[in-house]
């Protein structure tokens, strides 16, 4: 017998395994425990008041045996000489697009111009230690795309994109835990993320796929707005059924590539800003209303913020972005010359700082001056904010930093504090790296969140910058119902790199779509059958 059950209790019975199993199985009625097994489905933290609690759907099974979560088995059959399907990049969106190209019996061909994840490690130790930016090696290129090396974040909103189930039962299957299956806003850690992806290739490979990486696209085989295949940097074509391009937003060779070729693209508004970095003791404390620390049941909170700042009579949104607890903040530069980070978490998010993206929406309007690059103008603004940065932290990936309320009072920073970030900060008037319309409304945003979260607002924090690669600034644009391009047939824009993704399974899920559409069409597989 199975039977559901919805709980509220505290986090020392909810997050203790033995503690949990007596006190559930007693609210639902159950005494004899011998021949009873709970376990939970769904679960959520609920901080707002100070008796905190965790919401919990559970299952418990009474003289029956339960089986796994995963209710999904792959069905990868042997494509090693089936038609090929082209995919550019090996992020979310093209591991995922070529995995379900294989369940659909065609073989994909994935180009990645970056390294497999061992070997990424070494070019991600040259930007830390040494400031050496390999263009096509860093924190946003190589096996996994941005994705494989972040806090891996698993919260969606775009439930109506694709199968959000389907899509994390794959990654349980290739090694994370059950646990993001049942977690409200579940993460894997950029420690756990680069075997599971070295997993998702095996499977790719063991099928007959294949992975070329260390290979970058420099053009595109077009022939009467019909796409044929690819051309790599050695110069030779590959051909396919079509291309799915899934290259991450920060491509921008690719987005050149695009508008030189005419291929339709558009500039696309996206954000701009800095990581602001906490101890997480004291975003423990604001969270979780707790005067000195969280306890050994609660994990290390995160927060989400938005204010609605104006400036000169435009309303534009600042907002927190990609939060990471208990994590660090990493140089995310794709070419030398430019300044640009991020941030990231191990799978425990046991470090002794907080850190996250605060952002403003930046609008075309916004950028009056940059229009004359017509579909790349958002992306020439993007750059000489990071060329800028690199210039203010001494032409190096020594970052530009400055204290909170330093920054909002316009005051130099005499001495930063201790930080996460590891090529060290240089103390600089953020107000002159950053654009007036983005560092006017982050001071007032940051004054905002101070009145929402008591504590926010100190010089015991300080703004780290520039977080500027918070999505493409550049839309690739497509059928909605299709999602071939609008003008080139075969072509496949997907994922983060076309403006139609915002994270490891959204882009997952588009690269899923973007498979199942392409061959729908052209090799008039009937995909409602097999899904």
């Amino acid at each position: 017998m199975k039977k559901k059950i919805n709980l509220q209790l505290p986090p020392e019975e909810a997050f203790d395994e033995a503690r949990f199993e007596k006190v559930a199985l007693r609210k639902a009625g159950i005494n004899d425990f011998s021949n009873s097994f709970i376990r939970q489905t769904r679960r959520s933290i609920d901080a707002r008041s100070k008796q905190i609690k965790v919401n919990i759907e559970a299952e418990i099974f009474v003289n029956e045996v339960p089986g796994s979560l995963v209710q999904k088995e792959l069905n990868l059959q042997n494509v090693s000489t089936k038609d090929p399907v082209l995919i550019v990049g090996a992020g979310p969106a093209g591991l995922f697009a070529a995995l379900r190209i294989i369940e659909l019996g065609y073989k994909p061909i994935i180009f990645e111009r970056g390294k497999d994840v061992r070997s990424r490690r070494r070019d991600l130790a040259a930007i830390n230690k040494d400031h050496v930016v390999n263009p096509e090696s860093n924190y946003c290129f190589g096996e996994g795309g941005a994705g494989t090396y972040s806090d891996g974040k698993l919260y969606t909103r775009s439930k109506k994109r694709g199968n959000i189930r389907r899509v994390m039962e794959t990654l349980v299957i290739h090694g994370a835990t059950e646990e993001i299956l049942v977690d409200a806003h579940p993460h894997i850690g950029t420690n756990k993320l680069p075997k599971l992806v070295a997993n998702l290739r095996e499977s790719i490979l063991e099928a007959g796929g294949q992975i070329l990486f260390d290979t970058r696209v420099d053009d595109l085989v077009l022939e009467d707005n019909e796409i044929k295949g690819v051309k790599k940097q050695d110069g030779e074509v590959v051909k396919g059924l079509g291309v799915i391009l899934a290259t991450g937003h920060s491509a921008r060779d690719i987005f050149k590539l695009l508008a030189d070729r005419k291929v339709l693209i558009e500039a696309k508004p996206f954000a701009l800003g800095v990581r602001i970095e906490h101890s997480q003791q004291l975003i423990d404390q604001i969270q979780y209303h707790c005067k000195i620390d969280r306890g050994q049941y609660l994990p290390p909170s995160a927060y989400s913020l938005v204010h609605q700042s104006h400036f000169k009579g435009v309303q534009r949104g600042v907002f927190s972005f990609c939060m990471c607890p208990g994590g660090f903040i990493v140089p995310s530069a794709t070419s030398p010359g430019e300044l640009v980070v991020n941030g990231m978490s191990p799978s425990r998010r046991d470090g002794k700082f907080a850190n996250s993206g605060i952002v403003v929406a930046v609008e075309l309007e916004d950028i009056p001056g940059y229009h004359k690059f017509g579909p790349l103008s958002a992306m020439h603004f993007q750059a000489d904010v990071e060329r800028k940065a690199w210039e203010h932290g001494g032409k190096s990936q020594t970052a530009p930093a400055q204290r909170m309320v330093d920054f909002v009072n316009r005051k130099q920073s005499q001495s930063l504090l201790k930080t996460s970030y590891q090529p060290g900060l240089e103390s600089a008037d953020m107000h002159t790296v950053l654009p007036p319309f983005i560092s006017n409304r982050l001071a007032d945003g940051f004054q905002a969140f101070g009145k929402k979260k008591k504590g926010y607002f100190t010089n015991d924090a300080q703004l780290i910058g520039v977080e500027s690669r918070t999505s493409s600034p550049v839309r690739i644009p497509r059928d909605r119902e299709t999602f071939e391009h609008l003008i080139v047939k075969r072509l496949y824009p997907c994922g983060e790199g076309a403006g139609y993704a915002g994270g490891i399974v959204s882009a997952a899920m588009d690269g899923e779509r973007c498979a199942e559409h392409l061959l729908a069409k052209y090799a008039r597989i009937d995909v409602e059958q097999v899904l």
